[in-house]
């Protein structure tokens, strides 16, 4: 089918604040040329299905939804900008900034279901760029040099994100692209032994010490007696992360030569032994609760469909809190970062018991010496160096805050509490103490009703469920990538490979159905619920299937991108989306209310009862694998899918 890209042109681009900040950025872009003017504009971009295109009456229809109110003289079919040729002291950059074509953004998603409920039924799809026609001229008015393609590229890359935005050079014809999803491989240690996994590890950032090298070598070639795949080491570097198992916190702990009795994690948990005896969750989920009171509540007579509201009396609701840091991802793209640190620790809520409420949040930040321009401080040493892949201070305070909110305002979640730190000091025996990688603290109250504290043991046949966002190459790696010891260490490209971006209106609409699922009481068809976090797929499903295992099929995940391979669809995180176990007979009762919520719902998996977890791919032939308590086992993908072990 023809595919068409009809632009619309909408004035202005920025806001007067965005603006004059975007304005700031350009200026310290390059030291030989100066910035003197920015102008902006929006393009929509349209994806127009069809030889016929859109009559004069559906074009009309959506020139009407793309207009701001009373405005319309603000949007057209021709550009804003005046692009005419630059002066002989003066260079005019037109550059156009929009997201990757290989995903479609939430932005789109929502923009065209619109367009379908008034009958523009050909659209399947619509994109914002923006166009920011920059003025500049040499700062030395004796440099007659034209600007350069060097720093014409320093200033498009101070207007956008690049692991979700690129430059589009001409202006879009199609959002088709020719890219095909990378295939598993073998990592040679039988023959290579320990340097393969080196490569690797460096290749993929997965985080691996010495010890877990040297480790992972003599285990596949002593008692697995085989080649690992890209997956299989990818999956063991998130499981086996930091980030994920805490392995510091549950270490054995010597202090001044001496061992002590109790690790961390050993004291923390101590704690409980002279606390209130109030708790309902407490160290086995993904949240912690106390106990709460008996409330009247107000729930719908159906939750799959329309229907009134009733009073129900006694209904006993206990008290969430939970807490979570976003330090790493905070530190490379802070407002990202922060974003997806609201987002996380809302879905930590959400995934308490068989399914909880969320209330509202608080956030708190620590950073390092925040350098003010014009407002220097005496203990702030300007010669600090700080990592190049890391943001500077003075950006992390505004935009890990601007970040946090922004999300809960999408979302609907109040913050009413926070705080600020700011800390950099050279110690007089020259040990330098400062918040380098900082913390982003995220915090939020839920509630959880009385009969949904306890998830349910996996059970054979039942349904394993992704509900939310489709699979995105955003947030590959995190786990490991926050697990470096020292920040700085890793390839930046694996970093902000490693960073999520966040997609608020998708968790609201996650959120209902969970919500409505909640609301059915004892008819509930969640069983068990994880939300997914650092490692992706490969963490939350095997967390949600165990102790029973599960064969998982690649074929039934929901892809926001066409080109995403195995490893990326089994190790990112992408954002919203939580892991369900449902019994077979409520699967189209879920699905209902999914549809009815507009929120993407894949039946990925089935639980086996065999205490294997197996991924199933029928699109590449290659080793598949299972690991459970130590077992394990090699599969190999046929055309007809029958395997045996």
């Amino acid at each position: 089918m023809a595919e068409n890209i009809i632009r619309f042109y909408s004035f202005p681009g920025l806001s007067s604040g965005r603006h004059d900040v975007t304005l700031s950025k350009l200026k310290s872009a390059s030291s030989r040329v100066e910035v003197t003017d920015l102008s902006t504009e929006i393009c929509f971009n349209v994806s127009v299905q069809g030889n016929n295109g859109l009559d004069d009456g559906e074009l009309k229809n959506l020139l009407w939804l793309l207009t701001s109110s009373f405005e319309d003289e603000n949007i057209r079919r021709t550009s804003f900008l005046d692009e005419s040729k630059a002066t002989e002291d003066c260079s005019k950059v037109l550059v156009e900034i929009g997201p990757r074509l290989n995903f479609s953004t939430a932005w789109s998603t929502n923009a065209v279901s619109i367009c379908r409920s008034i009958g523009l039924d050909k659209i399947d799809r619509i994109e914002k760029s923006c166009r920011y026609l920059i003025q500049v001229a040499p700062k030395d008015k004796n440099d007659s040099k034209r600007i350069t393609k060097e720093e014409e590229n320093a200033l498009a890359a101070k207007l956008h994100d690049r692991m979700t935005e690129c430059r589009y050079e001409k202006p879009l014809t199609s959002f088709k692209i020719n890219v095909h999803p990378e295939c598993c491989f073998e990592v040679d240690v039988m023959v290579e032994g320990r340097t393969a996994l080196e490569k690797v590890n460096r290749d993929l950032g997965l985080a691996f010490d010495d010890w877990d090298l040297d480790y992972y070598t003599k285990m596949f070639q002593e008692r697995v007696k085989r080649n690992p795949t890209s997956v299989e080491c990818f999956d063991l570097a998130q499981s086996n992360s930091e980030h994920s198992r805490h392995w510091f916190f549950k270490g054995r702990l010597t202090v001044d030569g001496q061992e002590v009795e109790d690790s961390l994690m050993k004291m923390v948990m101590k704690t409980q032994a002279t606390s209130n005896d109030n708790n309902v969750i407490k160290f086995n989920d993904n949240s912690s609760a106390i106990t709460g009171y008996q409330v009247p509540v107000l729930l719908p007579q159906h939750c799959k469909q329309a229907a009134k509201f009733q009073l129900k009396q006694d209904c006993t609701r206990h008290i969430i809190f939970s807490a979570e840091t976003h330090n790493f991802p905070t530190g490379v793209a802070p407002f990202s970062g922060a974003t997806t640190g609201t987002g996380g620790r809302i879905r930590d809520v959400q995934a308490a018991g068989r399914g909880a409420h969320v209330v509202a949040g608080t956030a708190g930040y620590c950073f390092g010496n925040l350098h003010i321009p014009g407002y220097e401080l005496p203990w702030e040493d300007a010669k600090f160096v700080y990592p190049n892949n890391m943001a500077p201070p003075i950006e992390i305070a505004v935009e890990a805050s601007n970040g946090a909110s922004d999300y809960g305002n999408k979302f609907g979640e109040p913050v009413l509490a926070g705080f600020a730190r700011s800390f950099g000091m050279m110690l007089p025996n020259g040990e330098r103490r400062e918040w380098v990688k900082p913390i982003m603290f995220s915090a939020g109250i839920g509630m959880i009703d009385g009969e949904a504290v306890s998830k349910l043991q996996p059970e054979k046949g039942m349904e394993v469920v992704k509900v939310g966002g489709p699979v995105y190459r955003i947030g590959v790696g995190g786990g490991a990538a926050s697990s470096i010891q020292v920040q700085g260490d890793n390839e930046s490209e694996l970093d902000f490979g490693a960073v999520q971006r966040g997609d608020a209106e998708m968790e609201q609409k996650l959120n209902r159905a969970i919500r409505a699922c909640i609301e059915m009481g004892c008819n509930n068809p969640i069983c068990s619920i994880h939300d997914q976090g650092a490692g992706g797929n490969g963490n939350v499903l095997k967390e949600i299937s165990e102790p029973a295992g599960a064969v998982i099929r690649v074929k039934d995940f929901t892809l926001g991108d066409p080109t995403i391979s195995v490893l990326e669809l089994w190790g990112a995180e992408y954002q919203e989306s939580n892991a369900l176990l449902v019994r077979a007979e409520n699967r189209d009762m879920l699905q209902g209310i999914c549809d009815r919520e507009k929120v993407p719902v894949s039946f990925v998996g089935a639980i086996t009862g065999d205490g294997k977890i197996v991924l199933e791919d029928e699109t590449h032939v290659f080793k598949q694998w299972t690991v459970f308590r130590g077992k394990w086992c090699t599969k190999k993908t046929s055309e007809n899918n029958n395997t045996s072990c």
